[in-house]
């Protein structure tokens, strides 16, 4: 008898973690937790890797927005405002640092931290007015910045503001970094032939190494994440019907892959874990965005809105882990937003109710 039952948990066991390995969105009940914390008017967050999340906050009463760093709930915020900055805000995190920007009486400079105000880096290029750090994943910082006479530059930095590298692409007039893996970088930018719609580009370090890609039947396109293999973003065009939908690549042009859910007015995908794809869908015509998560396919789609508590008008996600944790955020009925952590249940959490699956099933024979 017991060595059946060891038998049929071992199966059990197998049977559950498979289903979990191999359809993440199936298995998958978030918990939504509201990050804002007291004393915050009203918040966002836009980037988390491992027990990190990362946004911004407003504080009505002093006319300004701070920098924020979580560890999962909204008491364990901290301010990474610097001291000389009026206003800041964190867009991502590596699990240690975080990046982001911040506005002082030196402009807005891009800014790089290790887990509290006073360890800012300030990575302003030398030439550039003005800067915008937007991602991070190892070593790397990407965003972009400004020149007079010259215009707006995609950027990647390796932590310091001398370490900069100017990716704008030769024939480009404008270019965004949006983010990196760690040795890749997305983002877009246009051309004279091309302004005002812009080409979603992924490089390779370097200028030179950029990769346009813009679909054929699509007239303007934009990446804004990156995770393993995979680029995420949106585009519109002839192969939409002049719909914004979400798009993924693998690399090319040709390798992309319509996100877009049937029956929805707009979709635009923000990050991606390397497997999963997140960002928002708007019910149609011209209802609510919705945070939206994908498992590679436009039928795949999940409205990760359904596990936010009553009273939210709209969501977004912004932001996905290795793990599949995602955050973002959500306006109430007020318009005020609130940032959110679409949690996974931790794999012990899953496994208890393997087991109680399994006393059940031996309960009943």
């Amino acid at each position: 008898m017991k060595s059946w039952y060891r038998s049929e948990t071992t199966f059990f066991i197998a049977i559950i973690s498979l289903i979990f390995l191999t359809n993440p969105v199936l298995a998958t009940e978030y918990r939504a937790i509201d990050l804002n914390p007291t004393g915050i008017d009203a918040s966002g967050a836009y980037g988390i890797s491992g027990t990190q999340q990362v946004g911004g906050g407003a504080i009505w009463s002093k006319g300004v927005s701070h920098a924020l760093l979580w560890n999962g709930s909204a008491s364990s915020y901290t301010d990474l405002n610097p001291a000389g900055f009026s206003s800041s805000f964190a867009s991502g995190t590596n699990g240690t640092q975080q990046v982001g920007y911040g506005q002082s009486m030196a402009g807005t400079h891009a800014l790089l931290w290790n887990g509290n105000a006073a360890s800012s880096v300030d990575l302003n290029p030398a030439g550039f007015d003005s800067s915008y750090a937007k991602g991070i994943c190892g070593t790397q910082q990407v965003g972009y910045g400004t020149k007079t006479y010259v215009g707006l530059h995609a950027l990647l930095w390796t932590g310091t503001a001398a370490s900069c590298v100017d990716l704008n692409p030769a024939g480009f007039g404008t270019s965004y970094a949006t983010g990196t893996n760690g040795t890749q970088q997305v983002g877009y930018g246009s051309t004279p032939s091309t302004s005002p719609k812009t080409h979603a580009l992924l490089w390779n370090g370097t200028s030179d190494s950029y990769v346009d890609l813009n679909p054929a039947g699509f007239n303007g396109t934009s990446a804004y994440g990156i995770g393993g293999l995979q680029q995420v973003g949106c585009g519109s065009g002839t192969a939409t019907d002049g719909i914004t939908h979400a798009l993924l690549w693998n690399g090319t042009a040709e390798g992309y892959t319509d996100l877009h859910p049937t029956g929805f007015d707009a979709s635009v995908a923000y990050g991606t874990s390397g497997t999963q794809q997140i960002g928002i869908t708007r019910g149609y015509p011209n209802g609510p965005y919705h945070a939206a998560l994908w498992n590679g396919t436009a039928n795949s789609y999940v409205d990760l809105h359904t596990f936010l508590a009553p009273g939210f008008a709209d969501s977004y996600a912004m932001g996905i882990d290795v793990y599949g944790n995602i955050v973002g955020y959500a306006r109430d009925s007020s318009g005020i937003g609130h940032a959110i952590l679409w949690q996974v249940p931790e794999p012990a959490t899953l496994l208890l109710l393997a087991f109680g699956g399994l006393a059940l099933r031996k309960r009943k024979g």
